[in-house]
This record gives C-alpha cells, structure tokens and sequence, in this order.
C-alpha cells in the first residue's frame, strides 16, 4: 500500500540503511507501485516511501530550486488552488497537477504549511539549513503511521509489517487488543495488534533535529472544529452547498483519469448530480453479485445513462471462489491484520476496478459526516467459543468503547471512527487504486460541525443538493425508494417493500436467526436463497461458508493450529464450525473473526 517508512535518530549508516531497504521492500505489493529512499545520514534521517505510479505523489522526492528543503509526501491534497496561484506570483517554480508546490509551500509559511494541506497524507519534510525533519500526517490520521521508539531512535512506517520485518521482538499478540478486534472489529484508542507498536495520532508534526528528543506537537485538535457555533437551518444548508460545489472540481482534476463508484442510494449520486462532467469523460461503476443485478447495479446504471456517462458492473461470480483463500489472506496482510477475511470481496473488486481507472472517486463517508452515524459497536461472540480466562478482555472492550464513545457523535465518528475502524476497507482498497471521497474534506466536515440539531439527521439536505444540481437525476429513486417529491401512496408502498426486501436478505444471510437456521437447512435443496439473495448486497458469507468456502473453513478452524489457540475453546470451534457447514445453524459473524484471527498469527506472528 502505498505510504512512507523510515528511522529517526543516530545508528550504524549500513545497520539502519540496509533497515530501511527492508521496510520498504515489505511494503511493495504490486508491480504498479514506485519506490525511492532519501538518506542523510548526518541527520540520522532514512526515509523511503512507495506510492502508485503516475499519482499525484508520484515522483518524490520534491526539492526547492537551492536544493536544501526536500520534501516527501504519500496521499493527496486538495487545497484551495488560489493557494498555489499566490505561490506562483512569489516566483516559486513547479509543475500543475502534482505535489511539486508542497516544498514551496513549506518555503513561505514553515511547518505550518501542514495546516493549508487539505487530503488525506502522510509525509515528512528535511529542512537542511536548519537540520530539521517534520513527521506529518492527515487531520484523522486516515493514512496511518505505526511507530515504535526504541532508545533515541523511532521507526515509523504506514504498514505494521515493515516494523515487523526489521524489529521481529514486535511478534507478539496482546489480548487486551485482540478482545477489542474480537468485540468491536478493530483495536481502539490508536494502540495496534501487536504490543510495542502505536499509532501516530492524527493532525500531528512531530518534529525532529539530530541528536535531540524528538518533539510530537499537533497542528490541528479536534476542539477546533468542536468549538464553532452551530449555525441556523438555511445557512447551514447555504454554506455546505456552497462548499460542496466550491471543493467538489478539486476531487476530479489531477493527471490520472477518474471514475465514480456509482451505488444506487444519494451518497456517490450527490457526486454525479454535481460532476459537471462532460459525456462519456466520467467512467461509473457498481459492485455486483452472482444472483441477480441489485438495487444499486439497477439505479446507478439509470443515472449514469442520464448523464451520459458509461457504466460497467464488476460482478463476483464463480471466479471469485477458488481465488478466495489467497485473497482473503493477502486482505489481510495488506492492511496488517485489521481488515476481516471478507476485505477478500474488497480487494477483488478493486483489482478489476483499477482496470477502469486508477482513482477511484467514492461517497463513501458520507452518512459518517452528514448524519454522524455510528458504524461499529462491540458484539459477543457466540458463547462458549472464547476460553472464560479470556472473557475479561471481551468485557474490558466493551467499557473502552463505552468510554470513548460518551460525548458529541461526530467528533466520535470523524476521529475515532474513520482512523480506527473505516481504515481497514480502505488500506484495501488503497492499495489497488487511489480513493477519493470529498465527503472529508476539512471545508465539508468543518461545515457538518455546525449542523443545527433540527437537522443532524436530515436525508432531505442530500436530496435537495441533488436537485439542484441535477433535476432528472432527483426524481430517480433511491435503493430504499426515497423521493424528495414523492408520490403519495405509491412512494410509500414502494419504500415499505424496499425495507421489507433489504430486512429479509439480512435474516436470510448473515443475521439469520438459530431457529431459521434450522428451518433452511431442511428446505436447502429449493435454494431459496435465490428468493433473498442479491437485491440488496453483493456478499452473502452465510451461504458461501455453508457451501463454496466451506471446505476452506475446515481446512483453516479444524486444523490443529487453530483449535489450541490459548483464547479458543477448541471442542466448541469444532462444533460450531460442523454445524455451520451443515447449514443447522450462523455463525457466519464468529467465522469472520476466527478466520481473521488465525491468519494474523500464521502471517504475522507464528
């Protein structure tokens, strides 16, 4: 994926060079990513970084014309362009459409440049007149930089592994971690699977001169957009349709070509009303599944056609099977064991997504901001499948959660959510293509602190932008049968059924109740999952690891390996695993997580 590794402080030049050669290496995943390493060994700085080819942040390192201020960035940034044309009136020299203007940036206003970045980032800039190094990333830490201090030295890299490469003591599990992933599907309070490694906090620019301490200061907190008043309904409505048409462009320019991942609900569909894009120059396309075309494949086509834009499907059908035990596994040691084996439908669909383009543009985050709506909780585990000496942990995360979630949603949502749970679909995800979601940019999020509480979970403020922007495409339907105007009755009926169909895919795949379990398994060979399946999602793990996964999920949960695992009650794996294969009973949530956990200790740890 790509991202930054390096090592800050004073060591042996051939030691930490040939350390950083392998943290770098560990981090090349595909043949379309490009490398490099700046050292400066006077410093104790050695820094390398990876990034897609042909990207923005393609082409690093970037120096000013006097040759002694470098600077080295992974991600993009979408500031406001008048920023670059004040730049280019002060004499300084760079290319458009690349990150060329960051070290320019950094020449007129310091460290604080950082706080004019506006993206999702991580980088550093050397300062050779004053022998300084600033550590920076993103205002959520979305692009994630693990590191570990060690004596006077810090190892730091975007990946979790390339510390484990050249620091192999890091190799060990630590519980109370593992029962926050086990409960709440990721580890909280930026701490990481492994003990001994954590996470730079978000919004920070540690700073660092040769032979001193290194200095960890922030440039932007939370309170600073926390503090601001809340403004009234039409202004608020006024100034973030002003700012989404204001910010908008920025996310399609750039020298790569775009695409829209087109879903059938207003998130993505706010995008496309609001492109501007001239016909056929915006490629769209949606997920799709082996039964039948759902609601977003549906919709999405329709709207692409009333724009004049080509849609394509990338469906998962019967190829995706056989592939599914190294994708799954390579899911997870992509995003360093943070993402479940079903990133293994992620990383599937991106592949073939990049083949359309190489950024993909996304609405994802959209219901986290505009509605502060919370994503993740902790869920227990079938009981009986944890050993009893490990329940502790489980109840330790849940309180943890509880803690950190007391407060305002979306300062949750937007600093706790997204870096801590939204980044494991997205290091999947980065790592074929670059994503792009305008629903985080500082000026949009900025704005959605402000929402006056009338409105915090208003659907209407989506659909009004979408009509303003592009009436044919507001009197389309969403996936749920949602109209800005709609039809008395028969609107209603409509979105009652949608709900009704999206609720029984649910019960029918992976929130199937015990006692249906039961129930299907008798009637399996009408395949009535050809009635549920596919309206709504494109997944469907309960009947894959009842059926075509199921002989993988033996073949990982009944090895012997597995069953000792010290937080595992063996006896009841093996059951749960004999009944879920037999289709008598779900535990398609359980198998999810144990999968996952098994291939993090045979990747990572044993």
């Amino acid at each position: 994926m790509p991202g930054i590794a390096g090592i800050m402080g004073p060591g042996r030049p051939m030691e930490s060079g040939e350390g950083l050669r392998q943290m770098v290496q560990s981090m090349m995943h595909e043949p379309f990513y490009s490398k490099g390493t700046y050292v400066h060994e006077p410093m104790g700085i050695w820094l390398g970084w990876i990034n897609h080819a042909g990207s923005f942040a393609d082409g690093m390192p970037i120096w000013n014309e006097k040759h002694d201020v470098c600077a080295i960035i992974s991600g993009e940034d979408f500031s406001d362009p008048d920023e670059l044309r004040r730049l280019r009136a002060r004499g300084h020299d760079f290319a458009l459409g690349d990150a060329s203007y960051l070290v320019h940036l950094y020449e007129e206003h310091g460290s604080e440049f950082i706080e004019k970045l506006n993206g999702q980032f991580c980088g550093m800039v050397i300062d050779l007149r004053s022998h300084m190094a600033v550590l920076f990333n993103d205002r959520y830490g979305l692009n994630r930089i693990y590191y570990h201090e060690r004596g006077d030295k810090i190892y730091f890299a975007s990946e979790a592994k390339s510390l484990l490469r050249v620091l192999p003591d890091l190799r060990q599990s630590d519980p109370r971690c593992l029962g926050e992933f086990l409960s709440c599907g990721c580890v909280l309070q930026g701490r990481t699977l492994f003990p001994g490694i954590s996470l730079i906090p978000g919004g920070s620019a540690w700073s660092y001169s040769g032979g001193k301490p290194v200095l960890k200061n922030s440039y932007f907190r939370p309170k600073d957009w926390e503090e601001q008043e809340p403004l009234a309904a039409g202004e608020y409505y006024d100034r973030l349709k002003e700012a989404w048409t204001r910010v908008l462009p920025r996310y399609l320019q750039g020298p790569q070509q775009a695409a829209l991942s087109l879903t059938g609900g207003k998130d993505s569909r706010m995008i496309l009303a609001w492109a501007g894009s001239r016909p056929a120059s915006l490629p769209c396309y949606t997920f799709g599944g082996p039964y039948r075309d759902c609601e977003d494949v549906r919709l999405a086509r329709l709207a692409a056609e009333i724009c004049g834009q080509s849609h394509h499907v990338i469906p998962i059908g019967k190829e995706f099977f056989p592939e599914f035990p190294n994708l799954a596994e390579k899911a997870i040691y992509l995003s360093d064991g943070t993402m479940d084996v079903t990133g293994a439908t992620e990383l599937f669909v991106n592949r073939l997504a990049r083949e359309i383009a190489p950024v993909r543009l996304t609405g994802n985050y959209a219901q986290e901001m505009l509605r502060s709506s919370v994503a993740f909780g902790p869920v227990p585990l079938s009981k009986g499948i944890l050993q009893e000496e490990f329940q502790p942990f489980i109840r330790e995360a849940s309180e943890t959660y509880h803690e950190e979630i007391r407060g305002r949603a979306l300062s949750f949502v937007a600093f706790k959510q997204v870096p801590w749970y939204h980044y494991a679909r997205l290091a999947i995800e980065r790592s074929q293509l670059t994503l792009r979601s305008p629903f985080l940019d500082n000026d949009i999020v900025s704005i959605c602190f402000r929402v006056p509480a009338e409105l915090s979970q208003d659907i209407e403020i989506q659909l009004r932008i979408i009509a303003e922007g592009n009436p044919a495409l507001a009197r389309i339907e969403t996936d749920r049968s949602v109209l800005l105007e709609p039809i008395p009755v028969l609107t209603r009926i409509k979105h009652i059924y949608k709900e009704f169909t999206f609720k029984a895919e649910y019960a029918y795949d992976y929130g199937m109740p015990q006692w249906l379990a039961k129930i299907d398994s008798v009637l399996r060979r009408l395949h009535l999952e050809r009635l549920f399946l596919g309206k709504h999602k494109f997944a469907h793990f309960r009947i894959w690891y009842r059926d075509e996964l199921s002989s993988y999920v033996k073949e990982i949960l009944l090895d012997p390996r597995s069953r000792s695992r010290p937080y595992l009650n063996g006896p009841r794996l093996e059951r749960m695993v004999i009944d879920h294969a037999n289709g008598i009973r779900n535990y398609t949530a359980e198998i999810h997580q144990l999968l996952t956990c098994e291939l993090i200790h045979r990747r990572f740890l044993d």
